[in-house]
């Protein structure tokens, strides 16, 4: 099964370069149908021309994205560096606090 997603640039490129080897969502309906062995095929935001597929190879839920950054290395999402607070920063640039206490995160382990 192939699942579509869309993709900001930077990580779009971090991962076709093999830098971001875990891909970070909302564990939403959507998502909740995304099964080991499927593969995903990003979409580049504003370029949606360019196409990535990727297969997953792991997938693992938490309860908010604080205990995921907690719990896998940083440098799988490409940033390696960075605190577990600017992570947050970030994440929340794209999701709302609010859709994370609703559905929980996934970490979404993938090959290229």
């Amino acid at each position: 099964m192939v699942h579509h997603m869309g993709l900001y640039g930077e990580y779009f490129q971090a991962i076709k370069e093999g830098k971001k080897t875990v891909e970070v969502r909302l564990n939403d309906e959507k998502r909740r149908e995304i099964k080991v062995g499927h593969e995903i095929e990003f979409i580049k935001v504003l370029q949606p021309e360019e196409i990535l597929r990727v297969k997953v190879i792991d997938l693992k839920s938490y309860d908010t994205f604080e205990a995921m950054y907690k719990d896998i290395p940083l440098e799988y999402f490409d940033c390696e560096g960075w605190t577990i607070k600017e992570m947050i920063d970030s994440t929340y640039e794209i999701y709302t606090a609010e859709q994370e206490e609703e559905w929980g995160t996934i970490a979404i382990t993938i090959e290229c």
